[in-house]
């Protein structure tokens, strides 16, 4: 029970901003800077941040009681400007599609994703599927190595703490396979020894 629940104080009422104008050209521009100063985006993620950040507006100008003809034509207006400026930021530079799959399909294949798994995530960030493709190592050595990255994660196969049994070899199979793993891969990471298995992943940091 909190503090306030115990001394029968009443909650302080949660304080409204005034909505303001519609979100501008300007304002979602300074927007899209801020956050890219701090994340990576796609053209799609930056634009989908924006009008996030236009229908926040729209909600308070609604709770405010304006008409909503009024809302709504603003919130076309702003939603055109933010996906203007999406595209600009791509022009400028500041934004590469090509650039963040293939960052992002590295760094989560060596965390342990399958290709799999990481079309999946770059589809939800906005990446078409042919710059999805083109970024994904198609090898099965480079699924080799995330699959032996998934297994050290979760602590199966060469990275047991305890000779696995066959009941826990068909679990870190089953495991694998939710991961988005081929069952060929899957059996080849679990059948590979420690010490090799350890120096395979090194060797792919190093990489």
């Amino acid at each position: 029970m909190s503090q306030h629940e115990h001394s029968g104080a009443p909650r302080s009422p949660r304080v409204r901003h005034p909505a303001g104008e519609a979100p501008t050209e300007a304002r979602l521009r300074e927007a899209a800077l801020a956050h890219l100063a701090r994340f990576a985006a796609t053209e799609a993620g930056l634009r989908r941040v924006l009008e996030r950040r236009v229908e926040r507006w729209a909600r308070a100008a609604e709770a405010e009681g304006r008409p909503r003809e009024a809302i709504a034509a603003a919130a076309a207006a702003a939603r055109a400007a933010a996906a203007r400026v999406a595209r600009a930021m791509v022009a400028a530079g500041a934004v590469d599609d090509v650039a963040f799959a293939e960052s992002r399909a590295r760094r989560l294949m060596r965390a342990g994703r399958s290709r799999r798994a990481v079309a999946a995530h770059l589809a939800a960030k906005g990446v078409d599927a042919e710059t999805s493709a083109t970024a994904i190592p198609a090898d099965e050595e480079a699924e080799l190595d995330a699959a032996l990255a998934y297994c050290r994660r979760r602590r199966i196969g060469p990275f047991a703490r305890a000779p696995e049994d066959a009941e826990a070899r068909r679990k870190a199979l089953a495991a694998l396979a939710r991961g988005g793993f081929a069952q060929a891969v899957a059996r080849r990471a679990l059948a590979m020894a420690p010490e090799a298995a350890e120096e395979r992943l090194l060797a792919a940091r190093r990489a």
